[in-house]
């Protein structure tokens, strides 16, 4: 599941490299020009290459502890250049270019990667840890071409997985073998197994070493789900302190405030991230500021911050129509089109304007996945509406959109809880009165996201159900939906909102307080919003003298 939710690491941690690296490491090769007081936080990671090269190695490690992937490449080049002997200087930039739980490399990635590990095994580390390193990874690489990406970074985490064995005290061996169970999770998991798993070998090191970057950013991927988030916590709240400098890590921990409904944590950690993509710093990568935005609409919304999360929309637009539309090799173009397609979507939805929902394009250029998205937004709000032709029209289209995307690269990602196909014909069969289909179909997507998560910047197929029941006049079952959906993401703006009205309906005053109050609560009174349920909460929390 953590591949899930990494391909928002592709749609979701995805692609935020920094605008800024950070690091503990102040006195590197003068090449970079980096910041004397930058700070990814504190490593050691001794190797035996040329004493020159320990501290920018370290540096480079560090940056890649944070996802500074790009950044820590350059690093590692500019020590093989400056020390040609030093094989950890091709090991690291190999692993620079394997982006673990973000995405899937492409052949030419491969083929450099393996290049440099052919260098690295040629030059012979002096260490049996630095050859076990380099052996670990020649696993991902070796025969690319006939063995699948899963199968190789399975190799990859089991060969890790020795490593660690041989050297458990080791800081750096345990925290790449956390990172590598994560990676080789199945797609399809529901276990939380690797999770589990990478959390017993990081937590312990991290109680040893609290200002460690990989450590801390670890844990909290390892802990992206509903029921494992409060045990991200901690870590989430010192993964920005530890890396200051990274725009990354201090937007990373707003994964966990996500899940756990944190909302003010979750705004503050995006607005500093955001603030960090300065087109004026020579490390700026245009665009990369998208994913702390994608947040922050998010958690405006459930805050009832509604201009604020538009102004994000609209500023998100302007970025994306300076983005000049060439081919790269990382994915980053994949999450422009995510943000064009997703950011207007999740807006409309969230404010319940069905018609602007019914009314959305997909970009000319667009993606299968990206037409997936429009189509299924566009299915839900026609739906909403009562629209059956333009319901059954969409829904169409969103199958023939799904159709072509199991013909790419991308096809692995229609399994799980954000497929949203499960979503779309329910609301089909809602739209067409076959309301026992709709509610089983929504039902079976809800008990899935229960047990695997969602994306923490998705709508809740629970909440979902619990709308098409209050639509039906079921208050009371509707009511123990809301209740269900507000455990596993708590604090949401319409999972409060129509907990309360559910128990209204069902003639349940003091628990429509007790939501409505907490609504309020979490929109400052209702007054940054003209939106009709924090008008009703006003009435009735004022009538009850709550």
């Amino acid at each position: 599941m953590v591949r899930r939710t990494a391909v928002i690491c592709l749609l979701t941690c995805v692609w935020v490299l920094f605008a800024f690296a950070g690091s503990a490491f102040a006195d590197e090769t003068p090449a970079h020009h980096h910041d004397a007081a930058e700070k990814l936080g504190n490593i050691s990671f001794p190797i035996s290459c040329a004493p020159d090269s320990q501290k920018p190695f370290e540096r480079g490690v560090a940056l890649m502890h944070s996802f500074g992937y790009e950044e820590a490449e350059a690093q590692f080049v500019e020590i093989t250049k400056k020390d040609p002997a030093c094989a950890m200087a091709h090991w690291g930039g190999a692993l620079s270019l394997f982006h673990q739980i973000w995405e899937r490399p492409g052949e030419s990635i491969l083929k450099h990667g393996w290049g440099e590990m052919e260098q690295a095994q040629k030059l012979d580390a002096k260490t049996d840890r630095e050859r076990g390193y380099i052996a670990a990874l020649s696993e991902f690489y070796r025969d690319y071409g006939t063995r699948d990406h899963m199968q190789r970074v399975a190799a990859y985490s089991e060969a890790m997985g020795k490593l660690y064995q041989r050297y458990p005290n080791d800081i750096e061996v345990g925290a790449f073998y956390g990172l590598s169970l994560l990676a080789a999770e199945p797609p399809a998991d529901k276990s939380h197994e690797a999770r589990r798993k990478a959390v017993a070998v990081l937590d312990p090191l991290f109680l040893r070493q609290p200002d460690h970057p990989g450590l801390a950013h670890y844990i909290i991927h390892a802990c992206d789900s509903p029921d494992m988030a409060p045990l991200g916590l901690d870590a989430a709240r010192r993964y920005a302190a530890i890396a200051s400098s990274s725009a990354h890590a201090v937007h990373m921990p707003s994964h966990i405030f996500a899940r756990l409904g944190l909302w003010q944590e979750d705004i503050d950690a995006n607005l500093k991230s955001v603030a960090m993509a300065d087109p004026s710093h020579e490390m700026y990568m245009h665009g990369h500021e998208l994913h702390a935005m994608h947040f922050l609409i998010y958690a405006y919304l459930q805050t009832g911050q509604d201009e604020a999360a538009k102004r994000e929309v609209d500023a998100s637009k302007r970025i994306l129509a300076s983005t000049p539309r060439t081919g790269d090799d990382n994915g980053m173009l994949e999450y422009f089109g995510y943000a064009t397609a997703h950011f207007p979507a999740l807006y409309a939805l969230e404010m319940h304007h069905w018609s602007e929902a019914a009314a959305l394009e997909p970009a000319a250029d667009a993606t299968p996945e990206l037409q997936r998205i429009t189509y299924w937004a566009r299915t839900i709000g026609s739906a909403q509406q009562g629209d059956v032709e333009t319901t059954r029209n969409n829904a169409q289209k969103f199958d023939a959109a799904e159709e072509a995307m199991r013909k790419t690269k991308d096809a692995y990602m229609l399994d799980g809880p954000n497929a949203s196909r499960g979503e779309v014909h329910a609301w089909l069969a809602f739209a067409e009165k076959r309301n026992d289909d709709a509610l089983r179909q929504m039902r079976e997507v809800a008990d899935l996201q229960d047990k695997v998560g969602k994306r923490e910047v998705d709508i809740p197929a629970r909440e979902m159900l619990a709308e098409m029941l209050i639509t039906l006049n079921r208050p009371q079952e509707a009511l123990a939906e809301y209740k269900s959906a507000l455990k596993t993401d708590p604090n949401r703006f319409n999972g409060l909102a129509g907990a309360a009205r559910a128990a209204e309906l069902a003639h349940q005053p003091e628990k429509a307080n007790t939501y409505y109050a907490q609504l309020l609560k979490n929109c400052n009174d209702g007054k940054s919003s003209d939106r009709p349920e924090l008008a009703r909460a006003k009435t009735v929390v004022l009538k009850n003298g709550m």
